[in-house]
């Protein structure tokens, strides 16, 4: 055990398997400790001591390799052999068994971070639990008083205008199953609840024996989805959120704003229709490249939200009848009890016991005991029509607007204030108040997402049936001329005799759904892969044509480097036109996305565009004088646009957000963000603050020498990645047989599939499967191939470079932001590793390939530490630095396991090292197969996703 000797000094709660006790004064390490000896003694009793002496070993050679240079493939093959010989039943006890320790790992950091004091250190980069990267409400709204003399007033009025919308999103990247996610929640409730002061020797040994069964629930837990979820399963998974932590999280939040207000002297609360924060859903909406994303779906997850939302506000007006038990009230709130009661006798067979056990003397509770009524009548209509598209009651006996829930509630509020009962008031009514603003009716508003084409292929079936020519063929004027012209005009462009292909028919009754419900259920119409005008007003026709009674906003993606260039000139034109500029109302919504834009160009370049692009889409905006707000589609990974909230908004550039913002999230991002209400509070708190933040305090604008070297350095970039990604003609084939990419379908983690296309090479392929099988392999490669080619000509290129560099990471967030988020994934990369894959997985022909790239790995991370003038990865931030290395050596050996698995698995089905000839040149479009039914032998395919899961919980990405 002479490797974790060396480690005993570090103060991190990932020394989950040092069996030893440490000082009182450090409890948090002890509970990471005390988690890691509960796993190993229940690993012991229920698998044997030899089970524990071999997860043990396997760590120990593990953290020798992963931690050292010497000797290191001599270790390297010991672990190997080790887990290369065990049977099934032991590999999959040992994979799990890693699995679980770093899932424990991740809690006991989450609980160590929580009661940590944030240290607000500006610049430093950490993930997304980091305290580094906190942004604290009270220390934005002192630092902005005092700092740049702000008055209380205007930090106030900022607020009243802001707006943060927070999007779920289904895409597939939480590879922990739903019921382990409840099994780590109580875990963390445990360690919670061990950590308070007050707590006794009999309740700490009774939360220890809590701890030891949610361990061993966990452990007994199949990690494995057995079933591709569908989309309304998705959809139940996202919303459960709402119910657990998000409800009562954010009337806490919007109170500790007011708490922080009144701190700078504002005497006001936060008014309660304040749209501060909103949520929004892609949850059964998202249909691009998604076939099982119907219209019946969306249907249904629009009833099933609005189900929960009854039901929530059903129980808190119940709670509200106990305590506005008070007699005294308003005399508008008299006149309003005197007509209900009045209606109540006329209708008898509504007058039920309870109306007539109300004491004359509480007019609140008559008040709110109507409003009960109607709200089990909103949950039992909602009920019956998802589970017989028809509900016998009637449309007057419900709710069908938030307005019709605020206005009681809100008579309550005035005639509490005016009697002086003004604290109650602004007790739990208040909060009740805030959240039926922010949730409405419908819980959240879903979002619909189709691709431009399929839009396309619409309108040009419904020209043929004119028989006015194929819309598909015309010019981009032609289209537009002819789409301007309809929406001018009233004729119907098609009757029920139109033929229709299943996937055009598709689209029409997305349309109609969105026509048949409630206009409230709905928020934005996203058109993935817009490229022209045209595409917005497609849209818009096609809206009009299936009557939608108030059209949705039509907001138009643009993910590709050459759409992002295009975009600014695409939004002028869209606003030259006098129609559509009227329908917008001077507000329009552009989406950008992270993904297929850094899979597309690489992350240096990808990122480079987007500042640029929407620098140019706000003048634009402004010249048209349109308020514009930015969505940002990023996901969880850097190669998607992830990283610490905060410092992702302050980079963006000045006069982009304005107190307006919408951004995904996705994934185990979500889990991350609100899986507990102190996650949920602390995101709030971190988007709120930052959001403002940028608002009062812009980032500085970029020096013109600074642009002109980054236009430099990204044309450098996109050359060298698209050189090896798109143009190698074998890239292809190594990426699919270095990397799990093949394997990724059958982890069971999304509904939808892994391409938008059967067919096709890298193109085709999404983000999610692109980065994931990167980061299972800890290489990267979409992250940093091609920024080390432009750093490299940079330098070269003049002699005062390397001093504009240091300026540009120094003073300008953006660029500071870039280079350490790279740097970040440098921490948790090793190229060691993916050369054992290669070394395992790749035909012979292909290797140099793979050496060239580690070669490039390398000189990148050089150049980076150069730029950064680190002597280090992580020279800046040795906590997070210590938490890496901590977990590094369980991550090793699920890499080496997994990678012995994958040879396994693919000798079965002759899918090995033998390539099919030394002079092979398959197109890069050409893709290598796997049969997603194929039956491995026993413990392999078991063994190969665990050790998927388990990596992606090191990393704590997936993708």
């Amino acid at each position: 055990m002479a490797f974790l000797k060396k480690i005993k000094s570090i103060d991190a709660p990932m020394r989950l398997l040092v069996p030893k006790k440490v000082s009182e004064d450090d409890m948090l390490v002890d509970y990471g400790s005390q988690l890691g000896n509960r796993f190993l003694d229940i690993l012991e009793s229920l698998h044997g001591k030899s089970m524990r002496e071999t997860v043990m070993n396997c760590y120990e050679l593990a953290g020798a390799f992963a931690n050292s240079h010497s000797r290191e493939e001599e270790k390297l093959q010991q672990l190997s052999s080790l887990l290369n010989n065990l049977n099934p039943t032991d590999s999959i006890v040992v994979a799990s068994s890693f699995s679980h320790m770093l899932n424990l790992g991740n809690l006991a950091e989450e609980i160590q971070i929580a009661y940590r004091r944030p240290t607000n250190k500006k610049g430093n980069i950490g993930d997304e639990n980091s305290a580094l990267t906190e942004s604290d409400l009270d220390q934005t709204f002192q630092r902005l008083k005092d700092e740049l003399h702000k008055s209380p007033d205007e930090i106030f009025e900022a607020l009243k205008k802001q707006t943060v919308d927070l999007v779920f999103t289904a895409h597939p990247t939480q590879s922990v199953r739903r019921s382990l996610l409840q099994k780590h929640s109580r875990i963390r409730d445990c360690l919670s609840q061990m950590y308070q002061k007050d707590v006794t020797a009999e309740e700490k040994q009774e939360l220890d024996e809590a701890l030891q069964r949610e361990i061993q629930a966990a452990f007994r837990t199949d990690e494995i989805r057995r079933s591709q979820p569908a989309p309304q399963d998705e959809m139940r998974a996202g919303m459960s959120y709402f119910h657990e932590t998000i409800w009562n999280g954010l009337p806490k939040f919007l109170r500790r704003v007011d708490t922080a207000l009144k701190g700078i002297g504002v005497k006001e609360r936060l008014p309660h229709d304040v749209p501060l924060i909103q949520f929004s859903s892609w949850m059964g909406g998202d249909r691009d490249g998604n076939p099982r994303v119907t219209p019946d779906v969306t249907r249904d997850v629009c009833l099933l939200a609005r189900l929960m939302a009854a039901n929530l506000y059903y129980s808190q007006i119940e709670d509200l009848m106990f305590e506005l038990s008070m007699w005294r009230c308003s005399d508008e709130l008299k006149q309003r009890v005197a007509i209900l009661e009045a209606q109540t006798k006329k209708e008898s067979k509504h007058y039920t016991e309870f109306w007539k056990h109300i004491p004359p003397n509480e007019p609140f509770r008559v008040l709110l005991g109507n409003m009960r009524d109607k709200l089990y009548n909103t949950r039992e209509r909602m009920r019956q029509l998802l589970a017989n598209g028809k509900s016998d009651i009637n449309l007057e006996d419900t709710f069908t607007e938030k307005s019709q829930i605020l206005e009681p509630l809100e008579l309550c509020h005035r005639s509490l204030c005016e009697t002086g009962d003004k604290p109650i008031a602004d007790g739990s009514l208040l909060d009740f108040m805030r959240q039926v603003s922010c949730f409405g009716l419908s819980l959240v508003k879903l979002d619909i997402r189709q691709e431009s084409d399929r839009h396309t292929d619409v309108l040009d079936t419904i020209t043929n049936y004119l028989g006015i020519g194929s819309y598909r063929d015309w010019s981009e004027e032609q289209r537009q001329d002819w789409l301007l012209s309809e929406l001018r005009g009233r004729r119907p462009l098609f009757g029920p005799d139109m033929p229709t292909t299943e996937e055009v028919k598709d689209v029409l009754d997305t349309f109609k759904v969105i026509a048949e419900l409630p206009e409230d259920c709905f928020g934005a119409y996203i058109i993935s892969m817009a490229t022209a005008p045209s595409d917005v007003l497609a849209v818009e026709l096609l809206q009009r044509e299936s009557h939608i009674p108030t059209p949705l906003r039509v907001v138009p993606l643009f993910e590709k480097l050459a759409d992002l260039e295009s975009a600014p000139a695409t939004l002028s034109r869209l606003f030259s036109i006098d129609w559509y500029l009227s329908r917008i109302n001077g507000k329009q919504e552009v989406m950008i996305g992270y993904s297929d834009s850094g899979k597309d160009a690489g992350r240096l370049s990808a990122a480079w565009q987007m500042f640029k692009a929407q620098e140019d889409l706000v003048k634009v905006a402004k010249q048209y004088e349109v308020r514009l707000t930015m969505f940002h589609g990023r996901g969880g990974t850097v190669g998607r646009g992830g990283g610490p909230t905060h410092l992702a908004i302050l980079s963006q550039p000045p006069d982009t957000i304005n107190g307006s913002l919408r951004v995904t999230i996705q994934g185990e991002v979500i889990e991350q963000s609100f899986g507990e209400e102190h996650l949920c509070f602390r995101t709030l708190q971190r988007f709120t603050a930052a959001t403002l933040e940028h608002g009062m305090n812009p980032p500085i604008a970029p020096e013109p020498e600074w642009r002109d070297l980054m236009d430099f350095m990204a044309v450098i970039a996109t050359d060298e990645y698209r050189s090896i990604v798109f143009k190698n003609p074998r890239f292809v084939e190594y990426f699919r047989t270095a990397t799990p990419e093949l394997e990724y379908g059958r982890m069971n983690i999304g509904s939808r599939p892994s391409k938008r296309k059967p067919s096709g090479g890298i193109e085709s392929l999404r983000a999610i499967p692109w980065i994931f099988a990167w980061t299972q392999t800890r290489f990267h490669l979409p992250v940093w191939l091609g920024l080390g080619a432009a750093l490299k000509q940079a330098l070269e290129a003049g002699p005062g470079n390397f001093d504009t560099l240091s300026r540009m990471y120094d003073l300008w967030p953006f660029f500071r932001v870039t280079i350490d988020l790279v740097e970040m994934v440098f921490a948790k990369g090793d190229p060691r590793i993916a050369e054992l894959y290669d070394n395992l997985l790749v035909p012979e022909e292909l290797k140099p390939l793979g050496e060239e790239l580690r070669e490039k790995y390398n000189e990148t991370k050089s150049h980076l530490l150069k730029i950064a003038r680190h002597t280090d990865i992580l020279q800046g931030n040795p906590t997070l630095k210590q938490r890496l290395r901590l977990r590094e050596p369980v991550i090793t050996a699920l890499n080496v396991q997994q990678a012995f698995t994958l040879k396994k698995m693919r000798e079965q089905t002759g899918q090995g090292t033998q390539s099919e000839s030394p002079k092979s040149t398959k197109p890069a479009s050409d893709p290598v197969t796997l049969n997603p039914t194929t039956e491995f032998a026993p413990g392999l395919e078991d063994t190969m996703i665990i050790t998927m899961k388990g990596i992606a919980a090191g990393i704590q990405n997936t993708g």
